[in-house]
């Protein structure tokens, strides 16, 4: 693939991470178009409205207000304009058994947050080099997760309160 400038959009709420993020992509040797919602609601209107031109990439944060992370994923699978969109997710929560649902609802890739900003950007980079060679596509589940910050690795018992996942059957299930 053959890119000028790499059109990015981030759905994150915690603003700390956006800079972080945005000082990650200032390192890329490649263009960069950065965009930034701070909630799910406005993540899925921006994604919807028949005027954006699609990003090339998505990164998704899980624990967002008005609408979580589970909900815009499940949201964009079912939409035939946005069910090809490259959703990476950007999460400070992990757990394997997240991961795997994520997986299978059609992420593309998952990074945990890291907590040193030499490992986000280069995660960050790795997914850039990644759709620069038009290799995006969703890998095998071995290598689906780029990076896993130890002190982000929870037992999420907090899920089931704060989210209305369709699964949370598997969710009770955690270690």
């Amino acid at each position: 693939m053959n890119l000028k400038q790499l059109n990015i959009l981030l759905a994150d709420d915690d603003t700390d991470d956006c800079y972080f993020f945005k000082e990650a992509l200032n390192e890329s040797p490649l263009s960069t178009q950065y965009t930034a919602v701070h909630d799910g609601e406005q993540l899925m209107q921006l994604l919807t409205n028949d005027t954006y031109t699609l990003p090339h990439v998505l990164f998704l944060d899980l624990n967002m207000p008005r609408k979580n992370g589970f909900e815009c994923l499940s949201e964009m699978k079912r939409n035939e304009k946005l069910k090809a969109l490259p959703v990476i997710i950007y999460s400070t929560s992990y757990h394997n058994k997240i991961a795997e649902m994520l997986y299978q609802n059609g992420a593309n890739y998952y990074i945990s947050k890291p907590s040193e900003i030499s490992q986000l950007k280069k995660a960050v980079q790795q997914i850039i080099t990644l759709i620069a060679q038009g290799r995006i596509s969703q890998p095998t589940k071995e290598k689906f997760v780029l990076t896993t910050e130890k002190n982000n690795y929870q037992k999420l018992l907090w899920f089931n309160d704060f989210f209305a996942i369709p699964v949370a059957q598997k969710i009770n299930k955690l270690p």
